[in-house]
């Protein structure tokens, strides 16, 4: 037990001396990491559980694990002025999530997590809408090349158009809206505030459904599924690790590890082979959302 304890203390003090950025950089790999392995499990299981039990255990685990720091706080820090605002916020959220596990599920790894990956154009569109952002010509050119990226990943090479596709960015554009009044909730409402009852409310809403479509796990099932919370939860945290550690514009990039993981996830696991419109959609979604994370970054 003392050889495990001198060992993270080494690591630790090793890793302390690392450059800010490299550091957030391992954090936002390790985060992607995180939530690729879930995805997989969520692959994994789709199939035979409703996308609702699997958000229920999304939430419930994830609830379980961020208990304690709830618990530190207390009701006077978790109490809220703004339920109305809490409730609006998650109804995008829970609906984003529904869509991300059907996506997950019915599509192959590198293109749902592409598709999701054009979040950030919907969150300029949103942002100009909502919060009257000031949005400029190269970062309009930017997001419009990026939806171009989502179309061609939406029509494959017989020019149908792929409906779970439709669902993948309707996911992404309900996160996009959750993810712009989390800046409105953020005037007033501390971080941990907002997980909480994001988390309770995902608990909330997903039990009556879950209970009418329940389907008992088996042995290992439990597992995976309870991981999947664990891994989502684990790789939030790491988010907020590496951007608190990091330059933002020069931590972000690595997000993109998420799109190689995928590809090599569906490749190994799945069978899946990327297509051509994914490569080329995938491209110019990651490149057109790194861009305007840069953009963002300089602008606060």
């Amino acid at each position: 037990m003392r050889f495990f304890f001198h060992l993270r203390e080494g690591l630790a003090r090793r890793a302390a001396r690392l450059p800010a950025n490299l550091r957030g950089i391992l954090w936002l790999c390790a985060g992607a990491f995180a939530l690729s392995v879930g995805d997989v499990f969520v692959k994994m299981l789709g199939r035979e559980f409703d996308p609702v039990q699997l958000a229920l255990f999304r939430y419930a685990v994830g609830m379980a694990v961020l208990a304690p720091l709830f618990l530190r706080m207390g009701w006077r820090d978790l109490k809220t002025a703004r339920p109305g605002l809490h409730v609006l916020r998650m109804s995008f959220a829970f609906a984003a999530q529904l869509c991300v596990f059907l996506s997950i599920v019915h599509l192959p790894l590198a293109d749902a997590t592409a598709l999701m990956f054009s979040k950030p154009l919907f969150t300029t569109l949103v942002a100009v809408l909502v919060l009257s952002e000031a949005v400029d010509g190269r970062r309009w050119a930017a997001t419009a090349l990026g939806f171009v990226g989502v179309l061609a990943m939406m029509r494959p090479g017989g020019g149908s158009l792929e409906p779970m596709a439709l669902v993948a960015v309707a996911g992404a554009l309900a996160f996009a809206i959750a993810n712009v009044l989390i800046r409105v909730l953020a005037r007033t409402e501390p971080a941990n505030r907002v997980l909480f009852y994001y988390h309770l409310g995902g608990i909330v809403v997903f039990a009556g459904p879950a209970a009418w479509l329940w389907r008992t796990p088996a042995g290992i099932e439990w597992a995976l599924m309870a991981a999947i919370g664990a891994l989502t939860t684990a790789g939030i945290f790491c988010y907020l690790r590496a951007f608190s550690i990091g330059e933002a514009n020069a931590v972000g990039p690595a997000e993109n590890m998420r799109l190689i993981y995928a590809a090599l996830f569906g490749f190994f696991l799945f069978a899946e082979t990327p297509s051509a419109w994914t490569a080329v959609g995938a491209l110019l979604i990651a490149a057109c959302t790194f861009y305007i994370a840069r953009v963002e970054a300089r602008r606060r």
